[in-house]
């Protein structure tokens, strides 16, 4: 059995938009993550089986190391990514576009419902400020501002 925590937003930006804000690693460390937090990539191979290696800190400058690998990239539609260390899920974001931009998809499943269920509290909100982070970058138009 899988747990897969759900969320869409609607954007007003073009599929590829939201796609150069993802496949950009400058951009995607700025707007990554929960409020407040911050990222420093170590290794991003922006490619399908590329690897995906970073430190997310914390507002409270706690560190979470996180590796991760890219599985499926369809340009300007999906981006599939495996989460290898703990805890282990697979995140697919889903471009559709739609009459007024985009609709994303963020899907997070756990394999390990046990798991899921100890993080739901953490990952519905986080999820949700991300996209509201992305939000924010794409206001800024990529540029550093958007920090």
């Amino acid at each position: 059995m899988t747990t897969t925590f759900s969320t869409s937003r609607p954007y007003a930006a073009a599929p590829a938009v939201l796609f150069a804000a993802i496949a950009d690693g400058a951009r995607l460390a700025r707007w990554w993550g929960p409020a407040g937090f911050t990222n420093r990539f170590e290794r991003f191979e922006f490619r399908d089986g590329g690897s995906w290696t970073f430190t997310m800190i914390g507002p409270d400058g706690t560190r979470y190391p996180n590796e991760s690998e890219f599985g499926a990239i369809e340009v300007d539609r999906k981006v599939v990514i495996r989460h290898v260390n703990q805890p282990h899920f697979q995140l697919t974001i889903t471009l559709e576009a739609t009459a007024g931009g985009t609709l994303l998809r963020w899907d997070q499943a756990f394999e390990d419902d046990a798991v899921a269920s100890s993080l739901r509290h953490i990952c519905e909100p986080a999820n949700e400020q991300n996209l509201d982070r992305l939000a924010e970058e794409l206001r800024a138009g990529g540029s550093p501002a958007a920090t």
